[in-house]
């Protein structure tokens, strides 16, 4: 990650948040998981509970820079002075789990054709592969009500959601959160794999389910082998050093 330069409008740990977050936006964007100008991804101003970090609605992934985000609190005031507006439903979605879930720190929503084609079907995501396996019991489900811009949502979200931190939204995509964003942007990926499998085993031929005893051990032996950096941390890393080669403007 770039060394983070201190702006006099905001603190050094915003601007990290803000820097770290531009460079999902592009990474996303160079994965091809991007949507036009919708979906988002969001995180927590650090120091600020209420206080979070969204995409300015227009602009591409492509266009999103470390200066452009825009700074939104819980009840949609815009603090920065952002000349952005905000997308309504993602503002209502991410809103609601960064006021009530203090674990929530980053949050990702998106409708890749994968994640979209699995919350379509009526099984969800199937036991079928290794990516799979380490989201099988763990996965909320939320159905389709439309676009989300009705706060009313908000509580069934909460309540569908429980305690876990992935969520199929039926007919809609994928979302997924984190405490960190690298965590969240390793959950996406894992999940976006799982996915993409799926769709492809299910047109080469008749998938086979991974038995529930060898999910219990694949789970459970997942942490041996993880770097001790912290989950995700230097895949992300890795990502932002080749969309750093590509084109190091998210910075900015």
């Amino acid at each position: 990650m770039a060394t983070a330069a201190k702006r006099p409008d905001m603190t050094p740990a915003e601007w990290e948040a803000r820097q770290q977050l531009a460079a999902c936006y592009r990474i996303f964007d160079h994965m091809g998981w991007s949507e036009l100008i919708y979906n988002h991804i969001t995180v927590r101003v650090p120091g600020e509970d209420h206080a979070f970090l969204i995409n300015p609605f227009g602009l591409s992934y492509a266009e999103v820079r470390a200066s452009n985000l825009v700074k939104i609190d819980v009840d949609g005031h815009v603090l920065d002075g952002s000349p952005y507006p905000v997308n309504r439903a993602g503002f209502t979605q991410h809103s609601v789990f960064h006021r009530h879930l203090p674990d929530a720190h980053c949050i990702i929503h998106t409708h890749t054709t994968a994640g979209m084609a699995v919350s379509a079907c009526a099984e969800g995501l199937r036991p079928i592969s290794f990516y799979a396996a380490a989201f099988i019991g763990r996965i909320a489900h939320h159905d389709f009500e439309g676009v989300t811009i009705r706060p009313e949502e908000g509580e069934r979200l909460i309540a569908n959601l429980g305690d876990r931190r992935v969520m199929l939204l039926r007919n809609h995509g994928t979302l997924v959160m984190a405490p960190t964003l690298p965590e969240a942007f390793l959950k996406h990926w894992l999940l976006q794999r799982a996915c993409e499998i799926q769709v492809a085993a299910g047109a080469a031929g008749t998938p086979m389910n991974i038995p529930p005893e060898v999910i219990a051990v694949h789970q459970r032996d997942l942490s041996g082998v993880q770097l001790p950096t912290g989950p995700g941390v230097p895949d992300f890393q890795a990502m932002v050093r080749t969309i750093d080669r590509i084109d190091p403007s998210w910075k900015d």
